[in-house]
């Protein structure tokens, strides 16, 4: 229905193919009034105290960590930064972090590990920046590093997707107890453009890609791969945002008391067990005989 009625909205009752609901949801988590991680970071927590550079390269202004308090509680608080203005954006390589922005993180989290601080992250980016000085300075080693780091910090991390969650770049904050995603978010290996791309030769072809690719909150959680889908306010948090602040606020809270229960073991070994199962499938014995008995045939 939400289909047909956005394309009813869109292209009036011309014989028009539907615009997939995929696509409707993309384009949502790309609206530019959409609230950034910074806008939950700032709403959320209280004292917000930053932390500059990675002590190798420089200060990435793709990407933010700091320490603040939530309910009380000291925490750290880690979101990639997109910016408002044509300005913020060039400088910020519209939240696409290069490497120096991810160890920044990474040293966020290993401060939070020492003084047993719960870690939270927000991610907004459509992927780690694809530059060639990036590529220079080991971006794929800096985003692996952070992927074997986080899986075993010692203390509870959860990572909410707040609008696009983009291949590694989103992945390397997101190696997380809870991840959490907003109701109009996407998390996908690849962008829609970029698959049509590849598949078809065709970026124009990214409806189609964005239908195939099953990116929505809905599927992710279904694939494991995220724990929560939160709802959003009627057209996107865009639309009311202290409704949406508010909404994530009291889930934070609710899965950081739920991990507060925990031994550190029990921790570590829900999270290996957590990643270690996504996207995993299994076939029934019945199944297998019957592959074998029509492969014989």
């Amino acid at each position: 229905m939400a289909e047909k009625e956005a394309s009813r909205i869109m292209h009036g009752n011309s014989a028009v193919p539907p615009v997939p609901e995929a696509w409707i949801r993309t384009e949502l988590a790309r609206n530019p009034q959409r609230p950034y991680p910074m806008d939950f970071i700032q709403a959320i927590f209280t004292d917000f105290t930053e932390i500059h550079g990675d002590r190798s390269f420089g200060d990435d202004q793709a990407m933010s960590a700091g320490m603040a308090w939530f309910h009380g509680e000291p925490v750290m608080v880690i979101g990639n930064l997109k910016g408002r203005t044509l300005k913020e954006r060039v400088a910020r390589k519209f939240g696409s972090p290069d490497p120096e922005g991810y160890r920044k993180a990474l040293r966020a989290m290993k401060i939070a590990e020492k003084f047993s601080r719960p870690v939270f992250t927000f991610i907004d980016l459509a992927g780690a920046y694809p530059g060639i000085g990036a590529e220079e300075r080991g971006q794929g080693e800096a985003i692996a590093r952070n992927l074997l780091e986080m899986s075993r910090l010692r203390v509870p991390t959860i990572a909410t997707i707040t609008g696009e969650g983009g291949s590694g770049g989103a992945l390397a904050l997101a190696v997380a107890d809870r991840v959490l995603m907003l109701e109009n978010a996407i998390y996908s290996v690849i962008s829609p453009e970029a698959c049509a791309s590849i598949m078809w030769k065709d970026a124009n072809r990214k409806q189609q890609a964005a239908a195939a690719l099953k990116y929505g909150a809905v599927d992710a959680q279904r694939l494991g791969c995220v724990d929560e889908v939160l709802a959003e306010p009627e057209g996107g948090s865009q639309n009311d945002p202290a409704a949406a602040f508010a909404a994530v606020n009291e889930r934070l809270r609710f899965h950081l008391d739920s991990l507060r229960g925990l031994s550190l073991d029990q921790l570590l070994e829900q999270r290996y067990r957590k990643f270690r199962n996504i996207a995993q499938f299994y076939t029934s014995e019945s199944a297998e005989v019957d592959a074998v008995a029509s492969t014989t045939a």
